[in-house]
């Protein structure tokens, strides 16, 4: 493992296909609690201030290491304010992602598209995040949006205890899946579809939003960019605390009444006009 330099613009998406150590201040992550205490004292988590949706529905993924259930605020709040929200359904996001999006989340986003009669939302936490893309690149017909919470999706470079937890969750899935997975699974280099996916630019027709925090303890935050600053969107907080970062929210509320069907046809008949 390399520590970890300024990454450098290229033509791909993926700045570095290495799993690349930083020095990060992973011991101010415990400030997420404060960051989920002040959500519930902030009016828009109540739904007041900001725009309300329009019955679409949103399919939330949770970070690596880490179950539906820590989503629950973010899946609340989405319901207070007019959407419908879904778990991802894969429980603890400790597979290899190719899998988890063949087994589990292709059902739970058919799940949505029926109940919903529409196309779906995709906001993904770190790791949920770099998958909510992949799933855009492969369904761009399916998806309307893609919000990622500090997601690495230019590269894994991370504190080393997160680099030393991704080896030991590796060596589990090439133990347990054998033949079901390719011998690079769980690393940049490996040639399945989920990582080939992350290769191309987001499709035109999925309307991407990434926020990031410049204070992220877990995973180096410019890897976590487009580069395109009306895509882009920093916030102060933690990288745990994301999914309570009241700030975010407000972002998230924005970007959803952005991306909705109503607003979409309304900008491209200006652009016709």
């Amino acid at each position: 493992m390399r520590k970890s330099s300024t990454p450098q613009r290229t033509s791909s998406l993926i700045r570095t296909q290495e799993y690349e150590e930083a020095d990060l201040p992973i011991l101010g992550e415990v400030l997420c609690a404060a960051e989920l205490l002040l959500l519930h004292a902030a009016p828009l988590y109540y739904g007041l201030g900001i725009p309300h949706g329009d019955g679409s529905a949103v399919v939330l993924i949770p970070a690596f290491l880490c179950p539906d259930a820590y989503l629950t605020p973010l899946h609340q709040w989405l319901a207070r304010i007019g959407y419908r929200p879904f778990f991802s359904g894969i429980g603890f996001n400790t597979e290899c992602p190719n899998l988890l999006i063949r087994r589990q989340l292709n059902d739970t986003i058919e799940k949505a598209l029926t109940k919903s009669g529409g196309k779906v939302h995709l906001i993904g936490h770190s790791l949920g995040g770099i998958i909510a893309r992949a799933i855009a690149a492969q369904r761009p017909s399916n998806v309307a949006s893609v919000i990622t919470l500090g997601a690495p999706f230019r590269g894994t470079v991370a504190h080393r205890s997160i680099l030393r937890a991704a080896k030991m969750v590796r060596q589990r899935i090439l133990e347990k899946h054998r033949s079901d997975v390719l011998p690079d699974c769980y690393t940049g280099h490996c040639t399945c579809e989920f990582l080939d996916s992350l290769q191309h630019a987001m499709p035109a027709s999925v309307f991407e939003t990434a926020v990031y925090s410049e204070g992220d303890g877990v995973v180096d935050w410019r890897y976590c960019k487009t580069d395109r600053p009306e895509a882009d969107f920093s916030v102060p907080g933690t990288h745990l605390g994301l999914v309570f970062n009241p700030s975010a929210y407000s972002i998230i509320a924005e970007r959803l009444a952005q991306a909705s069907p109503a607003a979409t046809n309304k900008s491209a008949t200006r652009e016709h006009f």
